[in-house]
């Protein structure tokens, strides 16, 4: 993936890591769409920065999701990067049905169903450029669970499988598959996740993503450092002081 010159939807980028990616990319020399399910947020976000498209989008809905990408499509007929921002966390408890069934089919359905909508709306427009990227969003919680939230656990972790196989699928295409995987980052997730000092600052790990994207255009996962604790503790061998750690360290870990 080239750094500059790409047309670029991100869903999903209307606040948290969406925004703080989207801002810089467009400053790279990218064309950038912003989609989101808030219109006066979007509003706000095209009046403050000057060239980024906005598209009402929600990804829960498979209308809307038709919809919008047949919209940028459109709008901008070179586009050529998807990133699949739009994600959900909820603490749940899974003690009783209604700690968790309303929560973990919600999550499963924007988490999971979302981007495998997202791609297939553009999977035909993407495969007709010379060179395109999907860009999924996984997590580190993906590799180690954070117990007070299966449900969004298991769906990154089915969103970091679901790219592995599109990355074998595609292979020998124009559509290169790139999975960024966050650590915990100072947004509002959840409740208080802003303010953690668990968390990784929202601005430097923006930063330390695009300069990934500019130092490392082929690797085909998105690591920052501190997410690596997470990602490789099963390769290490310490898989269980791990999810031990996290558990104890993160605030939400508390709660499981």
């Amino acid at each position: 993936m080239d750094i500059t010159g790409n047309a670029v939807f991100i869903p999903g980028a209307t606040s948290g890591i969406g925004l703080a990616l989207a801002l810089p990319l467009q400053e790279a020399g990218n064309t950038v769409i912003v989609g989101g399910r808030r219109r006066q947020l979007l509003e706000k976000i095209a009046e403050a920065h000057p060239g980024i498209d906005t598209v009402e989008i929600d990804t829960a809905d498979a209308a809307s999701v038709r919809s919008a990408a047949a919209s940028v499509i459109a709008r901008h007929p070179s586009l050529n990067v998807l990133v699949t921002m739009a994600g959900i966390m909820h603490v749940e408890d899974w003690s009783t049905p209604d700690g968790f069934l309303a929560s973990a089919e919600q999550t499963v359905t924007t988490n999971v169903l979302g981007p495998i909508r997202l791609i297939a709306a553009v999977i035909d427009q993407l495969r007709a450029q010379p060179s395109a990227t999907i860009v999924t969003v996984s997590s580190g919680l993906a590799f180690a669970p954070l117990a007070a939230t299966p449900s969004y656990n298991a769906s990154k972790a089915a969103i970091h499988m679901l790219s592995e196989s599109l990355r074998l699928q595609l292979a020998g295409t124009s559509v290169a598959v790139k999975e960024l995987e966050p650590p915990s980052v100072a947004t509002d997730l959840l409740p208080g996740q802003r303010e953690s000092a668990f968390a990784m600052p929202l601005d430097a790990f923006a930063d330390e993503v695009m300069q990934l994207l500019r130092d490392e255009p082929d690797a085909p996962e998105i690591q920052v450092e501190r997410v690596k604790f997470l990602r490789y503790g099963e390769a290490r061998g310490d898989y269980d002081q791990v999810v031990q750690t996290l558990n104890q360290s993160d605030p939400h870990g508390k709660q499981g």
